[in-house]
């Protein structure tokens, strides 16, 4: 039995298809201390865009720095909270 789509289920479809899964980056051995200086560095208050692993693809946001979390090895922004293991960039504004 043949099933109509609607163009909206269409557009839908093929937006799905668009994106592709991004594979995470394995970070070398320099920039992942590079990428740790710059964690360590940051304060309560610091302004920051950081672009990290989401999902299926690498995104960036930007925002002020609410908590780092040595312990549980995340950087806490006012709305998002980010592992350092899903961290490609930090750039302090």
């Amino acid at each position: 039995e043949y099933i109509p789509v609607t163009d909206k289920g269409l557009q839908d479809a093929l937006r799905l298809q668009e994106k592709i899964a991004e594979n995470k980056v394995e970070l070398g051995e320099d920039r992942e201390l590079e990428l740790n200086k710059k964690i360590s560095s940051l304060v309560k208050g610091d302004n920051v865009t950081i672009k990290y692993y989401y999902g299926i693809e690498y995104i960036e946001t930007s925002g002020i720095v609410k908590k780092v979390d040595e312990v549980n090895k995340n950087i806490q922004l006012l709305s998002t909270k980010i592992d350092f293991d899903d961290i490609l960039d930090i750039e302090i504004l």
